[in-house]
């Protein structure tokens, strides 16, 4: 009897201490430098798509909103890591990318000094999850040997693809004032948002054709359906023309609580 319990203590105990090491304080992160925000905290996803160690309050904060606007199942199942920065003289809020090892898998990068403007979190994160919508496998071969479209960081675009589709119908007419779908020059995107200031919704929306389609979306999901009575308009009423993306609007302004 003595054996059996001192065998339960210890199995006990190394429950809690598995559990410890799976899930420490969220100052256990580890640091890592990063090219936007400087010093970062970096997480794994864990299966229930939760950040290990566990994050402090501001950066769980962002975290369960962006699960609020990709769904519990999604963070779960395609998110690998996330990345914390605190960098207030940033212009950039946040970002995504595939993982290296993984491209099925994705990473979300944020600032949270921008964490306490609910407005611009929830307009920022609905922004990447745009780009994780139009960047999939299915849509972006990162393999393809030769492109008959247009490459872009992630891979060559796929014809059948609502990326593809954007551009062509909105970004043709713009020719060679269009920066290139890789292309993050600030300038260019200014001038070409100086050219056409009535086709974007916003300023940044114009840097190119990847980041127009991500602007575009989020205003898409914020706003009601616009009347087809201009340029901006017409890119936005794209997106209702599309019904897997109507169905997203719908499903995230759900679960935002909003009518």
């Amino acid at each position: 009897m003595l054996i059996s319990a001192v065998a339960a203590v210890l199995a006990a105990v190394v429950a809690v201490t598995v559990v410890v090491l799976l899930r420490p304080a969220g100052d256990a992160a580890p640091l890592e430098a990063d090219e936007d925000f400087g010093d970062v905290r970096v997480y794994a996803i864990d299966l229930d798509g939760a950040p290990v160690p566990e994050p402090g309050p501001d950066a769980q904060r962002v975290w369960d909103l962006f699960v609020r606007v990709a769904t519990p199942a999604f963070a779960a199942e395609a998110m690998s890591e996330y990345r914390v920065g605190d960098a207030p003289d940033s212009d950039t809020m946040a970002y995504v990318h595939r993982d290296e090892d993984d491209p099925t898998l994705w990473t979300l990068a944020a600032n949270i000094a921008y964490a306490d403007d609910q407005d611009l979190l929830t307009s920022t994160l609905i922004h990447e999850y745009g780009h994780i919508l139009s960047l999939g496998l299915a849509d972006v071969d990162p393999d393809a040997d030769d492109c008959a479209t247009f490459w872009i960081d992630e891979g060559c675009v796929a014809a059948s693809s609502a990326l593809f589709a954007f551009d062509e119908t909105f970004w043709s007419a713009y020719g060679d004032l269009a920066p290139a779908p890789d292309d993050t020059d600030a300038e260019r995107g200014e001038a070409l948002f100086e050219a056409y200031p009535d086709d974007f919704v916003s300023d940044y929306a114009a840097t190119n054709v990847v980041e127009d389609f991500a602007e575009t979306f989020q205003a898409f999901v914020l706003e009601d359906e616009p009347a087809p009575d201009s340029p901006v308009a017409e890119k936005i009423l794209f997106f209702w023309n599309l019904p897997a993306y109507v169905e997203v609007r719908e499903r995230i302004r759900t679960d935002l609580g909003w009518p």
